[in-house]
């Protein structure tokens, strides 16, 4: 009930679109009916003056003129016998060539005809015609003059019929015409006012069916969508680009879901990763403070141990660092060169780092491109590095393969080593992923050389990729587009 009431209220309150739509639009029919009233009362009132006054001037046509001649009159200068004229409220008179004014018929309440001015008068008898009607007022009364020139043989002029008429019957016509249409046109407003209704609902129908739409949205059910084919144009295209910002909003939501989970795991496997090293050292000074700095040899065996965790406690800073670096400022400078002259001025350290492993060089190209020569160092060497540790030592094999590929330069690394299974490889370069983590452990790597790898050439606009077989070896194709 409550509900109910509330949503009535929402319904009618003012500020809502179907009631502004409703009193727009009435409204506007309003102005249009007052301004087609207006209209016809001009339209109506000229028509019916026009009429009027055509009707007046046959009867002054149809007045016998021999009745009007000027030669006629008795001694008090007026007509001794007035013409049996019927006329109603109209008034007749004669003007002679002179200008003189004589009332021939008076009206039927007894009043005179309204008398113009001789210059009227003779104004229009040198014009030799008389048009239209004259509106003037004769003892506070309007009335309506209309003037006919009447002519003799041979085309004499016998001077002017005067016939007029009062108003106020025209007026009381017209005022008759514009109640009525008033009448109709309150009668069309409230027709209006009924049709507008269930109209205006129906057209806003996809609007309500869009705000049930969003009431049932929130952050946990971002998969609802909109309703696309509602039938209006407009109300179509704001519920697809709704139905877009959703669909944005439910890939930022997962996005950010995604980043929440990627950096829980990754402050878990930082903090396994700075642990393990910190707990043996702790283990080992422990050790220390029981005795064994007294004796040479183990005390020798602490400090080594101690160092080498510290120097992997410290690259595993490093590297971190230089993650969180490349990842909110990444920055490089990007200068012409040639890989081909990069690689030889490294082979000489490759193959320190090789081993007893076979290393074989196959550079067909110069590489030409732009590239960071510190970065790119140490894209090769990480790369290298992760086939040192997944290659045995004595039938091992590292390839270094350079050579054009597309509008770019690919270089290759490969091993014959164990490869890596399908299962890992989707994630070999997320951060601190290991495929073997007891090798890597051995080895002092955390994870995150591949990782760093990665944001490298994608910071040089490259691309990176591996393919592996179990049992056949690993290979890692770096893209880079050409200088």
């Amino acid at each position: 009930m409550k509900q109910g009431f509330s949503i009535i209220k929402r319904i009618l309150s003012p500020n809502s679109l179907r009631v502004q739509l409703l009193a727009r639009s009435l409204l506007i029919l309003a102005v249009l009916l007052v301004l087609v009233g207006v209209l016809q009362y001009g339209i109506m009132k000229d028509l019916v003056y026009r009429d009027k006054a055509q009707t007046l001037r046959s009867i002054a046509m149809s007045a016998p003129p021999l009745h009007m001649n000027p030669f006629k009159r008795d001694n008090d200068g007026d007509f001794g016998d007035r013409p049996t004229i019927f006329l109603g409220d109209a008034s007749l008179a004669y003007i002679d060539n002179q200008g003189n004014f004589s009332v021939v018929t008076q009206a039927r309440d007894g009043s005179d005809p309204p008398q113009l001015s001789r210059k009227q008068y003779q104004a229009i008898l040198q014009a030799g015609r008389a048009e239209g009607y004259i509106i003037t007022k004769a003892n506070g009364i309007e009335q309506m003059v209309v003037l006919h020139y009447t002519r003799g043989p041979f085309g004499v002029s016998r001077g002017l019929i005067e016939i007029s008429t009062p108003t106020e019957p025209l007026k009381s016509l017209l005022l008759s015409q514009l109640l009525d249409y008033l009448l109709l046109a309150l009668v069309a407003l409230v027709v209006g006012l009924l049709t507008y209704l269930p109209v205006i609902r129906k057209a806003l129908d996809p609007l309500s069916n869009m705000v049930k739409t969003a009431e049932q949205i929130d952050a946990g059910r971002l998969s609802t969508r909109f309703y696309t084919e509602e039938g209006q144009t407009e109300i179509d295209s704001l519920a697809e680009s709704f139905n877009g910002m959703l669909e944005r909003l439910e890939a930022s939501f997962a996005a950010e879901k995604e980043t929440q989970e990627q950096m829980r795991r990754f402050i878990a496997d930082a903090s396994h990763e700075l642990r393990t090293p910190l707990t043996s050292i702790n283990g080992f000074l422990e050790v220390l403070l029981r005795g064994a700095a007294n004796q040479p040899e183990k005390l020798h065996q602490a400090l080594e141990s101690m160092h080498s965790e510290a120097q992997r406690l410290k690259k595993l800073v490093q590297d971190l660092l230089l993650l969180t670096k490349m990842d909110r400022a990444p920055q490089a400078e990007l200068l012409p060169g040639r890989l081909e002259e990069l690689i030889r001025d490294m082979e000489p350290q490759l193959r320190v780092l090789a081993g007893d492993r076979r290393v074989e060089l196959d550079l067909q190209g110069q590489g030409n491109c732009r590239f960071d020569e510190d970065k790119i160092r140490q894209v090769i060497l990480n790369l290298f590095q992760n086939a040192v540790q997944h290659t045995g030592d004595e039938n091992g094999l590292i390839r270094i393969t350079l050579k054009q590929e597309g509008q770019g330069v690919q270089l290759s690394i490969e091993d014959n080593g164990p490869g890596i299974s399908g299962k890992h490889l989707p994630h070999i370069f997320e951060r601190f992923y290991r495929s073997d983590s007891s090798r890597a452990r051995k080895h002092g790597g955390a994870g995150l050389g591949l990782a760093i790898t990665q944001s490298i050439v994608e910071l040089h606009h490259g691309t990176i990729e591996v393919n592996s077989q179990e049992n056949q070896g690993t290979s890692f194709k770096v893209w880079f587009p050409a200088g």
